[in-house]
């Protein structure tokens, strides 16, 4: 990673795709202080099963947890096996999830991925990244979560937006591709937490390091955050 100096950005502006100083020799002492404040990082997606959890994943892609939660309640009364996504009628399934936004591509690719797992799993949620990659609509992300949350099995970190954004301006990477930033992450982290990073991050994305408007003036790492200096002068 190249140490560059930082452009000044306007205030009113999202911070842009340049270099932001190198910070990974911090990365424990950040980390440190974003797990004490974040204790309880989990995920908030409401489920019972693997299937539950890999569809309210899908569904969760340009969504809020809440809102998702919201449709899987019944969504998940109606359609309770694979076999019920895969033989699902798509206008119908398009019609069950249309609030959570992009339903046209969701449905098609709940549906799909349903599909193959009767087919190829005996409707049982497959157990490695492999196998789930190759399932339509689901990527190392949503990959990622299904494995450690439904079979304890931690494979790399969820990297989502969030994540994305807020490792950047920490400086733990300069790449914007969802694959090299969780490359970049793991070999920054102790494997012990790896399946804590990633809602660590999306809480502190969320809370405190937003898109438009960061509010470092309340973060609990902005002394060790290169991005203080673009935002508020530090």
């Amino acid at each position: 990673m190249t140490e560059n100096k930082s452009k000044k950005s306007a205030p009113s502006e999202p911070l842009q795709e340049y270099d932001i100083p190198d910070n990974r020799h911090n990365f424990d002492r950040v980390w440190a202080l974003l797990k004490a404040e974040y204790p309880n990082a989990k995920p908030s997606l409401n489920y019972s099963n693997p299937l539950e959890l890999l569809v309210a994943t899908v569904l969760s892609a340009q969504s809020t947890d809440v809102q998702i939660n919201r449709v899987t309640e019944n969504l998940f009364k109606k359609y309770r096996t694979a076999e019920d996504y895969a033989g699902a009628d798509l206008r119908e399934l398009e019609i069950d999830i249309y609030s959570t936004g992009f339903y046209k591509n969701k449905a098609k690719n709940i549906k799909a991925a349903a599909q193959i797992i009767v087919e190829r799993f005996g409707g049982e949620v497959p157990k490695t990244m492999e196998e789930l990659v190759a399932l339509p609509g689901v990527g190392r992300k949503t990959a990622n979560i299904v494995l450690a949350r439904a079979f304890g099995v931690i494979e790399g970190i969820a990297v989502d937006t969030h994540v994305k954004r807020v490792s950047r301006r920490l400086g733990f990477t300069m790449h914007s591709d969802p694959e090299k930033i969780e490359k970049d992450l793991i070999a920054l982290a102790r494997k012990e937490d790896l399946d804590s990073i990633s809602m660590t991050l999306i809480y502190h994305g969320r809370k405190v390091c937003q898109a438009r408007k960061p509010r470092c003036h309340i973060c609990v790492v902005k002394k060790l955050c290169p991005s203080s200096i673009i935002f508020i002068g530090e």
